[in-house]
């Protein structure tokens, strides 16, 4: 595992208990937005980025969400595939309604916690 894997494990681990908190709490698009900015801050981990995709994918499943379900698991293949080339598109959110391959603007907060990791 990498520098960075390391280091941004925490930071995607608490985005994802944060998802876990509001499903539990019947909030399954609160829940989503922390999958996505989990997304954002593991994309550049390999063992993250497919980690995030496996959440994504169970949340789906979870929610009878077809659609999303299928998008993960090409995601989770192109995670576990791409990711160690550097081949993922910066701030993309990772759902089923963003292109696999479109950059977005990282969040601020998202940044600082993925600057601090590469340190």
């Amino acid at each position: 595992m990498t520098s960075f894997a390391r280091r941004i494990r925490l930071p995607v681990s608490n985005e994802l208990g944060a998802a876990r908190f509001h499903e539990a709490l019947g909030a399954p698009t609160t829940a989503f937005r922390h999958l996505e900015r989990a997304h954002v801050l593991g994309q550049a981990s390999t063992r993250e980025h497919v980690r995030v995709h496996v959440a994504m994918l169970a949340w789906a499943l979870r929610r009878r969400h077809a659609g999303e379900a299928l998008s993960q698991l090409w995601r989770i293949a192109a995670a576990a595939l791409l990711t160690p080339w550097g081949a993922v598109p910066p701030g993309n959110t990772g759902g089923a309604d963003v292109p696999g391959w479109k950059p977005l603007p990282i969040p601020a907060d998202l940044q600082r916690l993925i600057d601090a990791a590469r340190a």
